[in-house]
């Protein structure tokens, strides 16, 4: 019996050694966080310059009146499907709908409000109207960048 009390008073002091250098350790990394700048280090000062060397300098914030644009044809979009599921046209209300999505800031909370008010029906029609909606913008991003690109 005093030979199990001695192995687990043993075992005891090695956890606490154990316990008292993984916390000497957490306060060494604590300390020296501040110290080390930012994540990137020195990388995002170099990207930094590089950007404003390039002329395109720092990422523009949004601009209020392309907001309020935005903010528009949601509700436009959002008028028009309300009108189209009242009537019954379950296809062209997902089609405004599905535009609504697009232009939306918060789609993820949007589909959440959707699928507790719109019709299970409806609600499925949509979501198997959001790949074809992935597809398009993507097509029409690549066509912009192509035009951007273009010298002509």
């Amino acid at each position: 019996m005093p030979r199990v009390r001695t192995l687990l008073g043993l075992l005891a002091a090695v956890a606490a050694c154990g316990a008292a250098a993984f916390l000497g350790y957490c306060v060494y990394l604590d300390r020296r966080r501040p110290r080390a700048g930012g994540r990137g280090g020195r990388g995002g000062k170099r990207r930094a310059r590089e950007r404003t060397a390039e002329g395109r300098g720092p990422a523009q914030l949004w601009d209020p009146a392309k907001n309020e644009k935005l903010q528009e044809l949601f509700l436009q979009e959002v008028r028009m499907a309300e009108l189209w599921l009242s009537r019954g046209e379950h296809g062209m209300g997902v089609e405004h709908l599905s535009n609504a999505l697009l232009v939306c800031g918060q789609p993820q909370e949007l589909l959440n409000i959707f699928k507790h008010t719109l019709p299970p029906k409806v609600f499925e029609m949509l979501l198997h109207k959001i790949p074809l909606i992935c597809q398009q913008f993507e097509a029409d991003m690549n066509e912009q960048e192509y035009l951007e690109d273009d010298p002509d």
